[in-house]
């Protein structure tokens, strides 16, 4: 499944300043849209049921729905709308569903792209970018030869800003075919982690945070359905 990588730039007030004169660092923030529009779409149906159990169902039917509900809302909301990558000067931030992973850019060996995104710390230890999924259509896509008279290959020209086709669409020949969005992303991650591995602001240890946000409500919706079923 394709899937668009969104890119938006904000303050990050989460970095120390090492002193005053120093702007502050910014973040460039990744997420996947069509990963949140699943997301929300999924919560829809979830909450429209749910909440239909809770309040025309009988007997143990309202109990097991709120049950279900605490325990089935963190998790989708934790694997469609949590996944987010922040990048800045000094180092890359990795919010995946059950994690948070901070990584100096002086820490980072490597960003890689296969079946999935991933950095590789100085230790070896692999994260995974939940936020910037692969999508093999797209690199399949991006991969065939251009044809001649027609903008990258595919047939279609490319949108302006204004939402016309742009001179690249309009019969002009490219031998540039269009790039997937998460390889462009990785890219521009590669290039922010070799400028900066040395500076000193990058340097610092690796932090991971398990998301107990999401684990505990999870957790306790999970005991307290198995406790309703086995009971019942």
């Amino acid at each position: 499944m394709s899937c668009t990588i969104g890119t938006m730039t904000t303050p990050d007030h989460q970095s120390p300043l090492p002193d005053a004169s120093r702007p502050e660092a910014r973040d460039r923030i990744y997420r996947s849209p069509a990963g949140i529009a699943g997301g929300v779409l999924l919560l829809f149906i979830v909450g429209w049921l749910g909440v239909d159990a809770l309040i025309s169902g009988h007997g143990r039917t309202p109990w097991l729905a709120l049950a279900g509900l605490i325990l089935v809302v963190p998790v989708v909301a934790a694997f469609t709308l949590r996944p987010a990558v922040y990048a800045n000067e000094d180092r890359l931030r990795i919010r995946n569903p059950l994690r948070v992973i901070v990584l100096p850019w002086g820490k980072v060996a490597s960003l890689r792209s296969h079946y999935s995104n991933e950095v590789v710390d100085t230790s070896g230890t692999k994260y995974q970018l939940w936020a910037v999924p692969v999508s093999l259509r797209a690199r399949k896509k991006a991969a065939r030869p251009p044809v001649p008279g027609r903008a990258g290959g595919g047939g279609e020209g490319r949108l302006s800003s204004l939402g016309r086709p742009s001179a690249l669409g309009r019969g002009a020949a490219t031998d540039a075919p269009t790039r997937p969005d998460a390889d462009r992303v990785m890219n521009e991650l590669r290039e922010l982690a070799e400028a900066r591995a040395t500076a000193d602001g990058a340097q610092g240890e690796v932090t991971v945070r398990w998301a107990y946000e999401v684990m505990g409500p999870a957790l306790a919706g999970a005991v307290v359905l198995a406790i309703l079923l086995a009971t019942g």
